[in-house]
């Protein structure tokens, strides 16, 4: 991974206050559009460190159970600071280890009930490293990666298509680098499977400086309704079964064990002290392990693992 950049970092101009305004609009325009489709409002839960406790901070916990097509989701905002980084935050940069930290951000995660609708994820968010004495340094990370069930070629294209848009203004480079890096990241390696058609995924990201690199992910976070509200409004209605649903719970399982054992935004928020519930939120509402199951050839759930959980160009 790369080092953040310190002489970006020393940027007296960057604006903690602007991205904290920017990430609680955001959390707040997409539950408004996916309660919106639902017909379901989130339920909101505002929260705060208690004195004296690991963490200070708090955040807003916007939750949706058992909707009319949303079966579970959740979609968070935090803002945090502890005094020291948690070991998952400075594995790879042991010069920042012991410093004190802010951290903010929006994540969501979304399950819907139609097993033709995939489960989708979005975070976006910015942690500031403090040293007494020293300029803070910051960076930014997130990205959105999409989880089929049942696997369409045109909602793959359609997704990177918008991830792809997004991140071109800031330079022709970035998608493929955040592609691969997706790919690389949504990785069950005890599986040896993709966790699902991968999107983009960026961390440590200071390079261009503070301004620009803001504005970038402003750019993702704004796109994230237009890569999935046309694939849930074009699946919403096919039809499903029991064997359907059976295969949703099987696969949701691959998603509790990626995000339990790999995940380093579920390991910063326990490792740090954060709050179980809204860290757990990801979590689907059921899902279902079997000994050494493998599809039947030549149908639709084979056809996931061989032509979708697969690292592969889709555009």
């Amino acid at each position: 991974m790369s080092e953040p950049n310190a002489r970006h970092n020393d940027d007296a101009t960057h604006d903690i206050a602007a991205v904290r305004a920017y990430l609680t609009g955001l959390q707040t325009r997409i539950a408004d559009a996916l309660g919106g489709f639902d017909g379901t409002a989130f339920a909101t839960d505002a929260w705060a460190r208690e004195p004296g406790e690991h963490l200070r901070g708090g955040g807003v916990t916007r939750m949706l159970e058992d909707g009319g097509f949303f079966e579970r989701g959740g979609i968070g905002f935090s803002d945090v600071q502890g005094d020291a980084l948690p070991p998952s935050a400075s594995a790879a940069r042991p010069q920042l280890a012991g410093r004190g930290f802010e951290a903010m951000g929006v994540s969501l995660v979304m399950h819907p009930r139609n097993p033709h609708c995939p489960t989708v994820h979005m975070n976006v968010r910015m942690l500031t490293a403090i040293k007494d004495g020293e300029a803070p340094i910051f960076w930014f990370g997130g990205g959105m990666d999409l989880t089929p069930i049942y696997g369409y070629e045109d909602d793959a294209r359609h997704f990177h298509q918008t991830c792809r848009d997004a991140l071109a203004p800031f330079g022709v480079e970035l998608y493929p680098r955040f592609k691969t890096w997706c790919d690389e990241y949504f990785y069950l390696k005890h599986r040896n499977e993709q966790r699902g058609i991968g999107g983009i995924f960026f961390d440590d990201f200071s390079e261009p400086g503070f301004e620009r690199a803001f504005a970038m992910m402003k750019s993702v976070g704004d796109a994230f309704l237009k890569a999935y509200l046309p694939i849930i409004e074009k699946r919403r209605d096919a039809p499903y079964g029991e064997a359907e649903r059976a295969f949703q719970a099987y696969r949701r399982g691959r998603y509790v064990e990626f995000n339990l054992v790999w995940d380093r935004g579920t390991h910063f928020g326990l490792q740090s002290g954060g709050r179980t519930d809204s860290i757990l939120m990801s979590m689907p509402p059921s899902a279902d392990w079997r000994y050494d199951w493998k599809p039947e050839p030549n149908t639709p759930e084979a056809r996931l693992y061989s032509d979708f959980l697969v690292r592969r160009e889709w555009l």
